[in-house]
């Protein structure tokens, strides 16, 4: 596998991490106590991320990176709306494209994915929420929850069930019928803006549908989620290195029986423990970026593997960044505690580390089935 890491992925590397340093760090901590981050810096982010031509797969794995680094939060608002701008512009119709496309780009317009039910979680292809005929329209009833971005959001893409088969639709946020309840007080993502949407005979025209009857998780969801665990797995290794900087800085300083934490050989064996854990994890995501790139199947896999290993990863280096830390990094003067909170919530969302197992065993046996036949001792 060749990486092709050019000297313009540098450069963005580099523009990137300068305006984190600058505009986000300063105030993550602030939008975590406040559980909110301003539409303007999203609109901002979005505009500088879209406005001009795609971004490949390294590019936008070195972005997710360098926000996860930052905000964990407020990378988790750039992922639902990239697999919004993902849903629409894989399977939306030329007219949907050409009315959404430009202002989700320009970040005029801002989106989210509505998948997750209060009685459902992962079992998403048996959606409750149901899409029943109305005239030429459709009307939508219940109800989809944690759903990031949900306070802020101009438009989801909603996942329900019609004639008992999945399909897609896109719903405004000012649409009658819709009531969007905040969900403040999470473990962590507390910035992410998470909410409850539900749904008391919205209305749905025929030209909302997005993608064919039956469609609705199999195609459209199944990209939007693709998409989504490849970002996420991005963010892991950028917050595991924020836990690592954090962690490498404080034992440079820290003094414990005189001496700093860096002469004490167990700080030692935990720091060569994260800094080994982090660069498996980010080859895993550089070869799922070469895959996509590549447009390669197997991509899929291997976004879900590197999704897999890098949420577990980033969860035992900030275990061990906070055990580094001690009690300071359980109070409100180190980001480490911010950083453990949204360390754990890594392992659930866009599918959960036993979601993810499931899928990556299912792929074993499709990728390797001929080896398997011809086990000798089958």
């Amino acid at each position: 596998m060749h990486i092709d890491y050019s000297a313009a992925h540098k450069a963005l590397q580099h523009r990137l991490r300068a305006w984190v340093n600058g505009q986000v760090l300063p105030l993550a901590d602030a939008w975590d106590s406040q559980e909110a981050i301003p539409q303007e810096v999203i609109r901002t982010l979005v505009k500088e991320t879209y406005a001009d031509q795609a971004l490949d797969a390294f590019s936008l794995g070195i972005l997710f990176e360098e926000l996860g680094r930052g905000s964990v939060s407020l990378a988790s608002l750039l992922v639902v709306h990239a697999m919004c701008l993902q849903g629409i512009g894989q399977w939306g119709t030329p007219e949907q494209q050409e009315h959404w496309l430009p202002s989700l780009r320009d970040g005029s317009r801002l989106g989210a994915f509505a998948l997750t039910e209060p009685n459902r979680g992962s079992d998403a292809r048996n959606a409750e929420s149901r899409l029943v005929p109305d005239g030429d329209d459709y009307l939508l009833s219940g109800s989809k929850q944690w759903i990031s971005h949900a306070q802020g959001a101009d438009l989801f893409i909603v996942l329900a069930k019609l004639e008992d088969q999945p399909i897609c639709c896109l719903l405004e946020r000012d649409t009658p019928g819709l009531r969007i309840e905040p969900i403040c007080g999470m473990l962590g993502f507390r910035a992410a803006m998470i909410g409850k949407l539900s749904f008391d005979r919205v209305r749905i025209t025929q030209d909302a549908l997005l993608g064919g009857q039956g469609m609705g998780f199999s195609h459209v969801a199944a990209s939007c989620l693709d998409l989504g665990r490849y970002a996420v797995a991005w963010t892991c290794v950028g917050l595991a290195q924020a836990c690592l900087e954090a962690s490498l800085h404080y034992a440079q300083h820290r003094k414990q029986f005189d001496e700093p934490l860096r002469k004490h050989q167990l700080i030692l064996e935990m720091l060569a423990n994260m800094i080994t854990q982090i660069k498996a994890a980010r080859a895993l995501c550089w070869r799922a970026a070469y895959l996509r790139d590549e447009q390669d199947p197997l991509s899929i896999s291997e976004t879900t593997t590197a999704k897999y290993f890098a949420s577990g990863m980033v969860s035992k280096v900030a275990s061990d960044a906070l055990q580094i830390h001690g009690a300071n990094g359980c109070g409100p003067d180190y980001p480490i505690q911010r950083f453990f909170r949204d360390a754990r919530i890594s392992q659930i969302i866009e599918g959960s580390d036993q979601m993810q197992q499931i899928m990556i065993a299912k792929n074993g046996f499709v990728e390797y089935r001929q080896a398997i036949k011809n086990y000798p001792f089958a």
